[in-house]
């Protein structure tokens, strides 16, 4: 009885076998940082124009090129865009 009582009492006492999880809790710690700011920081920077502002500025620049509008209204809209 008293080695079964001697094994119950050592159970909650070893901890030595958690030592390689705390790198692997950092890393995620990290990962979730880097990822944070990439979206919000990094993107925002990148992310100046609107996505569809390179296409809007290829078809206004096509409209002149017909001469369907002129070079003071293609300067107005371009000035519209973001």
């Amino acid at each position: 009885m008293s080695y079964l009582t001697s094994v119950l009492a050592s159970v909650g006492d070893d901890r030595d076998h958690w030592w390689f999880v705390f790198p692997f809790f950092w890393l995620l710690w990290f990962a979730v940082i880097a990822t944070f700011f990439y979206f919000v920081v990094f993107r925002r920077r990148s992310g100046r124009c609107a996505p569809g502002s390179d296409r809007a500025r290829a078809i206004l620049a096509e409209r002149f090129a017909r001469g369907e509008i002129s070079g003071e209204e293609l300067r107005d809209r371009l000035a519209q865009l973001p």
